[in-house]
């Protein structure tokens, strides 16, 4: 198994969309790439602790490749808003891939390159790729929050 983790607004629809995909083993979410140690819900929303609603990724390579991850990420947020998605804004909805490998920073790497070279985006990509650090995971409510409450998604793509 391998792990992934993202950030691309708000970590509830995130969560969803790569629990729906086949060769993903277990989803958590929660709070990296900031200052504060062990920060709650309420900490992250001061927009002062400069983490990150993220998403951790444990999947199995031989049926999800990190490249199809990456193009999942890509599809289902607008990396060009520069920390917001939808009606969310502040840092905490930034968009980033925290790499694990320097493996995963290479494929990353040039998959954002891709995307910008694509056309696709009328605005530049603002996607920060840097390496994971401590990953806080989340209180337990919003663990799999849409899946728990019979909803299909909330992320919305602008």
């Amino acid at each position: 198994m391998e792990k992934a983790t993202f950030a691309a607004g708000c970590f509830w629809g995130v969560e969803a969309t790569f629990r729906q995909v086949p060769g993903v083993i277990s989803t958590r979410v929660g709070y990296t790439g900031g200052n504060l140690a062990n920060p709650s819900y309420k900490d992250v929303c001061t927009n002062n602790t400069g983490h990150a609603e993220a998403v951790e990724v444990e999947y199995d390579p031989a049926e999800a490749s990190y490249d199809e991850l990456l193009r999942i990420f890509w599809d289902n947020h607008d990396p060009t808003q520069l920390n917001r998605q939808g009606p969310d804004f502040g840092t905490q909805y930034r968009s980033a891939i925290f790499y694990h490998s320097r493996e995963q920073e290479q494929a990353a790497r040039a998959s954002k390159q891709a995307r910008e070279r694509s056309g696709s985006y009328s605005r530049p990509i603002v996607t920060e790729i840097v390496p994971a650090g401590t990953f806080y995971q989340a209180e337990d409510y919003h663990q799999q929050y849409l899946e728990k409450r019979g909803l299909a998604g909330c992320h919305v793509k602008s």
